[in-house]
C-alpha cells in the first residue's frame, strides 16, 4: 500500500512542490503592505470576506466527504498557489508584480474552494515572508482569493458552454483571472488614497500602469503554466478529475 501511494504521480507532484516551498525566499511583492490601508478599509475588507470564507469551509467540507481522494489534489492546488504568489518579479517602475496560482484551484475546485486556500496562503506569507500583512489581509484575500477566482472559474464555465477548446478555456480563465485580481487590488488603493493623483480615476490609471508592463506577460505564462498542469493532471489523474467533475 505504501509503495504504491509513493509511485503515485500526485504524491510525487505534491512532493516537489514541497521541495519548492522550502527554496522560496523572502520577497515583498504586490499585495498590499501592512499599514497600507487605513484601518477603517481593513476592516471592510475583512466582514466582506466572512461570508466567502464560511461558505469556502462548507464547500471543502463537502468535496472531502464526497472524494476523500481528492484531498492530496487539492493541498497541491494551495501549494502551487503559493509558490506562484510567492515569486517577485520588479516592475518597470520599481514596484513588483507576480503571478496569482489560483485560476487552477478554482478550475478544479471553484471559487469557493479557492477563497480558502488563498486565505491561508495570504497568511502564511504575511507571517512567514512578510509578504502582504495582517491588517490588510482582508483587502489581499478579496482581490487575490475571491474576485480572481471568481472571474477565472466564470471565465472557464463559459467557455466550456460555447464549446471553446479546453486547453484555451482553461488558458483564458487562468489569464483573464490574474488580470482581474490586479484590476481589483488597484482599485482597492485607489479607493484607500484617491487623493495621491488628485481623483480616484487618476489614481487607479496611476496604480495599474506601475505593473501594467510586467503584470501582462506574467499572466500569459501563468495561463500557458496552468495549461501544461491540467494537461498532466489530465493523463496522470484521471480518477481524480472525474470526481470533481471539473471536465
Amino acid at each position: 500500500m505504501k509503495q504504491s501511494i509513493a509511485k503515485s504521480p500526485l504524491f510525487r507532484g505534491a512532493l516537489v512542490v514541497s521541495m519548492m516551498l522550502a527554496l522560496v525566499p523572502q520577497v515583498f511583492a504586490m499585495h498590499i503592505s501592512e499599514g497600507y490601508l487605513s484601518p477603517g478599509w481593513c476592516i471592510s475588507w475583512g466582514v466582506i470576506c466572512i461570508p466567502f470564507v464560511v461558505a469556502g469551509l462548507i464547500a471543502i467540507r463537502r468535496q472531502i466527504t464526497e472524494a476523500p481522494k481528492t484531498k492530496i489534489l487539492m493541498a497541491m492546488a494551495g501549494a502551487f498557489v503559493f509558490v506562484l504568489s510567492a515569486l517577485k518579479i520588479p516592475s518597470a517602475t520599481g514596484s513588483c508584480s507576480h503571478p496569482t496560482g489560483t485560476g487552477l484551484s478554482a478550475i478544479l475546485f471553484g471559487p469557493l474552494v479557492t477563497v480558502v486556500l488563498g486565505l491561508i496562503v495570504l497568511l502564511f506569507q504575511a507571517l512567514l515572508l512578510a509578504h502582504g500583512g495582517l491588517t490588510t489581509l482582508g483587502a489581499n484575500t478579496f482581490s487575490m482569493a475571491i474576485a480572481g477566482p471568481l472571474a477565472a472559474f466564470g471565465i472557464y464555465k463559459l467557455c466550456k458552454k460555447l464549446g471553446v477548446p479546453k486547453a484555451v478555456s482553461v488558458f483564458l480563465a487562468a489569464f483573464l483571472g490574474d488580470l482581474i485580481t490586479y484590476v481589483v487590488t488597484a482599485l482597492q488603493m485607489g479607493i484607500g488614497f484617491p487623493e495621491t493623483a488628485g481623483s480616484l480615476g487618476a489614481t487607479l490609471v496611476e496604480f495599474l500602469s506601475i505593473f501594467a508592463v510586467t503584470q501582462i506577460p506574467i499572466a500569459i505564462c501563468e495561463g500557458l503554466l496552468t495549461v501544461v498542469i491540467v494537461n498532466v493532471l489530465d493523463k496522470y489523474a484521471k480518477e481524480n478529475l472525474a470526481q470533481l467533475r471539473a471536465f
